[in-house]
Protein backbone atom coordinates (compact mmCIF):
# COMPACT_ATOMS: atom_id res chain seq x y z
CA UNK A 1 0.00 0.00 0.00
CA UNK A 2 0.66 3.66 -0.26
CA UNK A 3 0.93 5.44 3.16
CA UNK A 4 1.59 9.43 3.42
CA UNK A 5 3.89 10.30 6.63
CA UNK A 6 2.51 13.22 8.25
CA UNK A 7 5.09 13.75 11.05
CA UNK A 8 8.47 12.63 9.57
CA UNK A 9 10.58 13.15 13.17
CA UNK A 10 11.65 9.65 15.10
CA UNK A 11 8.87 8.12 15.20
CA UNK A 12 7.93 8.66 11.70
CA UNK A 13 11.45 7.65 10.31
CA UNK A 14 10.76 3.95 12.66
CA UNK A 15 7.37 3.97 10.70
CA UNK A 16 9.40 4.44 7.77
CA UNK A 17 11.70 1.63 8.26
CA UNK A 18 8.52 -0.80 9.45
CA UNK A 19 6.69 0.06 6.52
CA UNK A 20 9.46 -0.67 3.46
CA UNK A 21 10.67 -3.69 5.28
CA UNK A 22 7.10 -5.09 4.58
CA UNK A 23 6.91 -4.16 1.30
CA UNK A 24 4.64 -0.60 1.48
CA UNK A 25 5.86 2.55 -0.26
CA UNK A 26 6.13 6.02 1.33
CA UNK A 27 4.34 8.47 -1.39
CA UNK A 28 4.74 11.67 1.51
CA UNK A 29 6.57 12.74 3.90
CA UNK A 30 6.04 15.71 5.90
CA UNK A 31 8.38 17.15 8.50
CA UNK A 32 8.59 20.72 9.91
CA UNK A 33 11.11 21.40 6.97
CA UNK A 34 8.23 20.78 4.51
CA UNK A 35 4.81 21.34 5.81
CA UNK A 36 3.68 23.74 2.74
CA UNK A 37 3.73 19.65 1.21
CA UNK A 38 0.84 18.51 3.97
CA UNK A 39 -1.61 19.75 1.43
CA UNK A 40 -5.42 17.23 0.51
CA UNK A 41 -3.93 17.02 -3.04
CA UNK A 42 -0.32 15.10 -2.21
CA UNK A 43 -2.73 13.02 1.08
CA UNK A 44 -4.67 11.62 -2.04
CA UNK A 45 -1.65 10.35 -3.20
CA UNK A 46 -1.60 7.44 -0.39
CA UNK A 47 -4.16 4.85 0.16
CA UNK A 48 -3.63 5.12 4.23
CA UNK A 49 -2.53 8.67 6.27
CA UNK A 50 -0.07 7.42 9.62
CA UNK A 51 -0.07 10.95 11.86
CA UNK A 52 2.56 11.36 14.81
CA UNK A 53 3.02 15.11 15.30
CA UNK A 54 1.90 16.80 18.22
CA UNK A 55 -1.34 18.62 20.24
CA UNK A 56 -1.44 21.47 18.49
CA UNK A 57 -1.31 19.97 14.84
CA UNK A 58 -3.09 16.41 15.27
CA UNK A 59 -6.72 17.47 14.79
CA UNK A 60 -6.20 19.58 11.70
CA UNK A 61 -4.17 16.96 10.21
CA UNK A 62 -6.85 14.48 10.98
CA UNK A 63 -9.39 16.38 9.42
CA UNK A 64 -7.27 16.90 6.52
CA UNK A 65 -6.62 13.34 5.93
CA UNK A 66 -10.64 12.64 6.14
CA UNK A 67 -11.10 15.24 4.11
CA UNK A 68 -9.13 14.12 1.48
CA UNK A 69 -10.73 10.53 1.71
CA UNK A 70 -7.84 8.87 2.63
CA UNK A 71 -7.93 6.64 6.25
CA UNK A 72 -6.12 7.90 8.71
CA UNK A 73 -3.94 6.28 11.43
CA UNK A 74 -3.66 8.83 14.70
CA UNK A 75 -0.67 8.38 17.41
CA UNK A 76 -0.53 11.80 18.53
CA UNK A 77 -1.26 12.50 22.19
CA UNK A 78 -2.51 15.58 23.67
CA UNK A 79 -5.38 16.75 21.74
CA UNK A 80 -8.11 14.92 22.44
CA UNK A 81 -10.02 17.35 24.02
CA UNK A 82 -10.90 17.45 19.90
CA UNK A 83 -11.42 13.35 19.98
CA UNK A 84 -14.64 13.60 20.07
CA UNK A 85 -15.40 16.12 17.15
CA UNK A 86 -12.48 14.05 15.08
CA UNK A 87 -14.93 11.35 15.48
CA UNK A 88 -17.95 13.30 14.71
CA UNK A 89 -16.38 14.57 11.25
CA UNK A 90 -15.16 11.44 10.64
CA UNK A 91 -18.47 9.67 10.36
CA UNK A 92 -20.31 12.46 8.43
CA UNK A 93 -17.66 12.39 5.81
CA UNK A 94 -17.83 8.58 5.98
CA UNK A 95 -14.00 8.63 6.73
CA UNK A 96 -11.72 5.98 8.35
CA UNK A 97 -10.07 6.60 11.35
CA UNK A 98 -8.01 4.68 13.82
CA UNK A 99 -6.45 6.73 17.08
CA UNK A 100 -4.50 4.97 20.02
CA UNK A 101 -2.40 6.67 22.93
CA UNK A 102 -0.33 3.50 21.91
CA UNK A 103 0.11 1.05 19.08
CA UNK A 104 2.50 -1.20 20.65
CA UNK A 105 0.91 -4.69 20.60
CA UNK A 106 2.65 -5.51 24.26
CA UNK A 107 1.19 -1.98 25.55
CA UNK A 108 -2.17 -3.24 24.22
CA UNK A 109 -2.09 -6.51 25.77
CA UNK A 110 -1.12 -4.36 28.97
CA UNK A 111 -4.15 -2.26 28.67
CA UNK A 112 -6.17 -5.48 28.90
CA UNK A 113 -4.14 -6.50 32.01
CA UNK A 114 -4.79 -3.32 33.57
CA UNK A 115 -8.42 -3.40 32.79
CA UNK A 116 -8.84 -6.89 34.57
CA UNK A 117 -6.71 -6.21 37.30
CA UNK A 118 -8.56 -2.93 38.09
CA UNK A 119 -11.95 -5.27 37.80
CA UNK A 120 -10.87 -7.67 40.04
CA UNK A 121 -9.01 -5.09 42.90
CA UNK A 122 -12.23 -2.50 42.72
CA UNK A 123 -14.13 -4.42 46.30
CA UNK A 124 -10.60 -4.12 47.91
CA UNK A 125 -10.67 -0.87 49.35
CA UNK A 126 -8.14 -1.30 51.43
CA UNK A 127 -5.39 -0.53 48.52
CA UNK A 128 -4.70 2.50 47.25
CA UNK A 129 -4.19 2.41 43.40
CA UNK A 130 -1.21 4.93 41.69
CA UNK A 131 0.47 5.23 38.11
CA UNK A 132 3.78 6.27 37.37
CA UNK A 133 5.13 6.84 33.76
CA UNK A 134 8.49 7.81 32.88
CA UNK A 135 9.62 9.35 29.26
CA UNK A 136 12.57 10.71 27.40
CA UNK A 137 13.00 14.43 28.28
CA UNK A 138 11.60 15.88 24.55
CA UNK A 139 8.40 14.48 25.57
CA UNK A 140 5.78 17.25 24.85
CA UNK A 141 2.83 16.03 26.67
CA UNK A 142 2.63 15.02 30.78
CA UNK A 143 1.60 12.40 31.43
CA UNK A 144 1.30 10.43 29.01
CA UNK A 145 -1.79 9.47 26.32
CA UNK A 146 -0.74 5.59 27.84
CA UNK A 147 -0.94 6.82 30.90
CA UNK A 148 -4.41 8.60 30.54
CA UNK A 149 -6.00 5.58 29.16
CA UNK A 150 -4.72 3.23 31.78
CA UNK A 151 -5.63 5.68 34.36
CA UNK A 152 -9.17 6.05 33.02
CA UNK A 153 -9.53 1.85 32.71
CA UNK A 154 -8.89 2.38 36.58
CA UNK A 155 -11.59 5.11 37.14
CA UNK A 156 -13.96 2.76 34.62
CA UNK A 157 -14.23 -0.08 37.80
CA UNK A 158 -13.04 1.70 41.64
CA UNK A 159 -15.66 4.18 42.33
CA UNK A 160 -12.99 5.49 45.26
CA UNK A 161 -11.64 7.55 42.46
CA UNK A 162 -13.48 10.30 40.82
CA UNK A 163 -10.36 12.12 39.05
CA UNK A 164 -6.69 11.38 38.00
CA UNK A 165 -4.47 14.02 38.46
CA UNK A 166 -0.73 14.50 37.46
CA UNK A 167 0.07 15.84 40.51
CA UNK A 168 1.00 14.27 44.58
CA UNK A 169 -2.15 14.38 46.20
CA UNK A 170 -3.43 13.88 49.93
CA UNK A 171 -7.04 13.58 48.03
CA UNK A 172 -8.18 9.48 48.78
CA UNK A 173 -10.58 9.81 45.87
CA UNK A 174 -7.52 11.01 43.39
CA UNK A 175 -5.77 8.76 41.13
CA UNK A 176 -2.49 10.06 40.86
CA UNK A 177 -0.10 9.69 38.09
CA UNK A 178 3.68 10.74 38.65
CA UNK A 179 5.31 12.07 35.26
CA UNK A 180 9.36 11.75 34.78
CA UNK A 181 10.91 12.26 32.65
CA UNK A 182 14.98 10.86 31.92
CA UNK A 183 16.92 10.37 29.17
CA UNK A 184 16.86 7.75 27.46
CA UNK A 185 13.65 6.44 28.19
CA UNK A 186 11.35 5.47 25.40
CA UNK A 187 8.30 4.86 27.49
CA UNK A 188 7.76 2.97 31.51
CA UNK A 189 4.23 2.90 32.68
CA UNK A 190 3.80 1.10 36.18
CA UNK A 191 0.70 0.61 38.14
CA UNK A 192 0.46 0.01 41.99
CA UNK A 193 -1.53 -1.28 44.50
CA UNK A 194 -0.75 -0.07 47.92
CA UNK A 195 -1.86 -1.65 51.22
CA UNK A 196 -0.59 -2.23 54.81
CA UNK A 197 0.04 -5.81 54.12
CA UNK A 198 0.93 -6.54 50.80
CA UNK A 199 1.94 -4.43 47.26
CA UNK A 200 0.77 -5.56 43.98
CA UNK A 201 2.51 -4.05 40.50
CA UNK A 202 2.08 -4.45 37.14
CA UNK A 203 4.89 -2.76 34.87
CA UNK A 204 5.58 -2.22 31.13
CA UNK A 205 9.15 -0.76 29.74
CA UNK A 206 9.57 -0.37 26.18
CA UNK A 207 13.01 -0.65 25.09
CA UNK A 208 12.68 1.10 21.66
CA UNK A 209 10.46 2.36 19.15
CA UNK A 210 10.09 -0.64 17.25
CA UNK A 211 6.98 -1.84 19.29
CA UNK A 212 5.52 1.24 18.67
CA UNK A 213 6.16 1.31 14.68
CA UNK A 214 5.22 -2.08 14.03
CA UNK A 215 1.92 -1.17 15.69
CA UNK A 216 1.23 1.89 13.89
CA UNK A 217 2.11 0.07 10.28
CA UNK A 218 -0.31 -2.83 11.22
CA UNK A 219 -2.79 -0.39 12.13
CA UNK A 220 -2.58 1.23 8.62
CA UNK A 221 -2.89 -2.45 6.80
CA UNK A 222 -6.12 -3.00 8.85
CA UNK A 223 -8.04 -0.03 8.12
CA UNK A 224 -6.93 0.37 4.14
CA UNK A 225 -10.06 0.33 2.43
CA UNK A 226 -12.53 0.13 5.92
CA UNK A 227 -15.21 3.31 6.86
CA UNK A 228 -15.59 4.02 10.20
CA UNK A 229 -13.97 4.59 14.00
CA UNK A 230 -11.72 1.98 14.80
CA UNK A 231 -9.20 1.15 17.56
CA UNK A 232 -6.05 -1.13 18.61
CA UNK A 233 -8.73 -3.45 20.00
CA UNK A 234 -10.16 -3.92 16.79
CA UNK A 235 -6.86 -4.42 15.01
CA UNK A 236 -5.00 -7.10 17.55
CA UNK A 237 -9.00 -8.09 18.21
CA UNK A 238 -8.48 -7.75 22.15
Amino acid sequence: MKIALIGYGKMGKAIEEIAVQRGHEIVLKVGIENLEDNTINNIRKADVAIEFTGPESAYENVLRCIEAGVPVVCGSTGWLSRYEEAKNFCLVHKGALLYASNFSVGVNIFFALNKRLAELMAPHKEYNVALTEIHHTQKKDAPSGTAITLAEQILDTNNAKKQWVNESSKRTDDLVILSERIDPAPGTHIISYTSAIDDIEIKHTAHNRTGFATGAVLAAEFITGKKGIFSMSDVLGI
